[in-house]
């Protein structure tokens, strides 16, 4: 196998005062087990993009995602980086 592996829609569990909700969130893509990407085709990534991909971040409990916007004029300026401290 060549690349890296990846899974497209990874669901993402949660657990709120004991009810486990195996797939409550599902990422576009989770690649190699440490990066979630979303994909978005927005006039402008806002808040509320940023704050979904945080919220996958911190339930799944890893550091770094990446939204790409498609919409963006080049595709350069459509890459937004969200790192979850922990």
């Amino acid at each position: 196998m060549i690349g890296l592996p990846f899974q497209t829609q990874a669901a993402i569990a949660v657990e709120y005062k004991g009810l486990n909700v195996k797939s409550a969130y599902r990422a576009d893509f989770l690649i190699n087990h440490q990066l979630i990407v979303e994909l978005k085709t927005v006039d402008n990534i806002l808040p509320v993009h940023r704050a979904q991909l945080l919220t996958y971040l911190k339930w799944s409990g890893l550091k770094l995602g990446l939204i790409f916007n498609f919409n963006a004029k080049l595709l350069k300026q459509g890459i937004h980086r969200v790192v979850n401290n922990l």
